[in-house]
């Protein structure tokens, strides 16, 4: 028998579940996150394991979708020394790196900031040259000051020629041992936010790392030598070698994880998710069995950037959601929660905080702790702050509709015990079983998978033959990644004509999906 762990930490809950071959749930578990968030994971994984008795040796992978990174980044914390190096003088002078990023973060980061000669035009044309003895006097500068880089070259996605020059100039100083973060292999056009999603990714290099080696110790301790993968934010697996390079990919994981549980067990490739946690509720769009991805520039710890991310409206309602009651009779809700101390601080499990778990609890349509506590509260009031909720959640799935035509709604998260059966703007609303770790089992079913998306001059091959390349390249990144060769399939298309650039000019992006088990199975066994 072959098993896999799922694991999802989020900002109350830490899920873990544990999956037969044929993704049947074996076993699952809610523990509180915990503020260094790896002991959680630890005290979920223990607790799953001793709940499902499957023997140790049968548990052959495990997945991790983590905010160890999004948490670094936003906390300021455990960040990398790193280098900034930009390749675009003289073009790019007159707007430094980190412009626009708050002031605590650019200063952090902004220590060992360069800007030097070369780049390229929008259509690969070169500026200049790229200064090679710069860059030697630069990387001999930053000996021993650094352990990771964050390499820029101005139209990277177009021509990469000059960040690859720089970066075998750069490990011909400073050795393999420094980290180094490649801007065309991270964003997308367009200098500034995929500068910053380069210099995101090289300050959480360590973090990854860390994360890494402490869940796979923390495998090994119970026994458990399984192939390891981390949840990325498009819903699909990367592999632990991967998630250390690009750890700026596992930013979003969570809510993503979510949707791609919700589809599984709700079996609907097209639906809208709604997935309610302890501090807020985040809704995603499912197209095709995956996550709609953001077509806009996303903010990450207040730094503009441009890599792929879903597309999700964030609210501030979750089960630990403080109510505030005032005197004239009106109420606030939230944004702020209790969040994972909710067991603690709910009025009805003897806490002193009115939060959203106690309104539904007292109103009849959850059964927790002890309606007594909420029962002297007027319920005319509970019924319009419940309208209320339910008129935010509405409001949100408005927002993430394409057209007025109702859409399934998929209820997923421990929150959801917060939401009614009927909702406006849904055709059904649908609450799966295990609903409550949607997220785990999300993380636990995950593909692998691989992504190009470059600009292509079609004058050179013509449309066909460009996405045919295209196409190649994605599933080669996808089996190199450590997807099965035989289940890979383009899961998502799409070409935008670039009209100002020269040469018939389109940017073409191509995912790639396939499972992990044949192949890997082997070389477990």
């Amino acid at each position: 028998m072959s098993y896999r762990i799922g694991i999802d930490v989020g900002g109350t809950h830490t899920d873990a579940v544990i999956l037969d071959k044929d993704y049947k749930v074996i076993a699952e578990t809610k523990c509180a996150t915990t503020e260094d968030v790896s002991s959680g994971i630890y005290r979920s994984m223990r607790e799953v394991l001793a709940k499902s008795g499957v023997p140790r040796e049968h548990i052959r992978f495990a997945m991790l979708g983590t905010t160890h990174c999004t948490n670094a980044i936003v906390e300021r914390k455990r960040l990398n020394k790193i280098a900034i190096i930009r390749i675009g003088a003289p073009a790019t002078l007159s707007v430094k790196p980190l412009i626009g990023v708050p002031d605590d973060l650019r200063k952090q980061l902004g220590k060992h900031v360069y800007i030097l000669r070369g780049g390229h035009e929008f259509d690969g044309r070169e500026i200049v040259p790229l200064d090679e003895e710069e860059l030697i006097r630069i990387a001999q500068e930053m000996k021993g000051q650094v352990d990771s880089i964050a390499l820029t070259s101005v139209f990277s996605p177009v021509s990469k020629e000059h960040e690859l020059r720089a970066a075998e100039i750069i490990q011909d100083v400073l050795g393999e041992e420094v980290a180094l973060s490649l801007s065309h292999e991270i964003g997308s056009v367009g200098l500034l936010e995929r500068e910053n999603a380069t210099i995101l990714n090289a300050a959480v290099v360590n973090v990854a790392k860390t994360t890494a080696n402490g869940f796979i110790r923390a495998l090994e301790e119970e026994g458990i030598h399984a192939k390891v993968f981390f949840g990325q934010n498009d819903g699909t697996l990367m592999s632990v070698e991967y998630a250390v390079k690009y750890p700026i990919l596992t930013v979003a994981c969570g809510p993503t994880n979510s949707i791609r549980g919700a589809s599984y067990l709700a079996g609907l490739s097209n639906a809208l998710v709604v997935d309610v946690g302890g501090t807020t509720t985040d809704i995603g769009v499912l197209i095709n069995g995956f996550p709609r991805e953001s077509s806009l520039a996303v903010e990450i710890g207040g730094a503009r950037t441009n890599f792929r991310m879903p597309d999700l409206v964030s609210i501030g309602l979750g089960g630990g959601t403080i109510v505030r009651l005032q005197e004239d009779g009106s109420f606030t809700i939230g944004p702020d929660s209790v969040g994972y101390r909710l067991p603690e601080k709910g009025l009805v499990f003897g806490g002193d905080t009115l939060t959203t778990t106690d309104i539904v609890v007292a109103l009849g349509k959850a059964q927790l702790g002890d309606p007594s506590k909420v029962s002297h509260i007027d319920r005319p009031l509970l019924e319009r702050i419940y309208e209320r909720m339910v008129e935010m959640v509405e409001a949100a799935i408005d927002k993430m509709k394409t057209s007025a035509e109702s859409v399934p709604v998929i209820l997923v998260g421990g929150g959801s015990i917060l939401l009614p059966d009927k909702m406006t703007g849904a055709s059904q609303v649908i609450r799966p079983d295990h609903f409550g770790v949607a997220n785990a089992i999300g993380a636990a079913i995950a593909q692998i998978s691989g992504q190009v998306e470059r600009v292509f001059s079609l004058d050179e091959l013509g449309r066909d033959k460009t996405l045919d390349l295209a196409k190649e390249i994605a599933v080669s990144e996808a089996v190199a990644a450590g997807a099965d060769p035989e289940t890979v399939e383009i899961v998502d298309i799409e070409d935008v004509p670039l009209a100002y650039l020269p040469g018939n000019a389109t940017r073409i992006r191509v995912k790639a999906a396939g499972k992990l088990d044949a192949a890997l199975e082997q070389i477990n066994h």
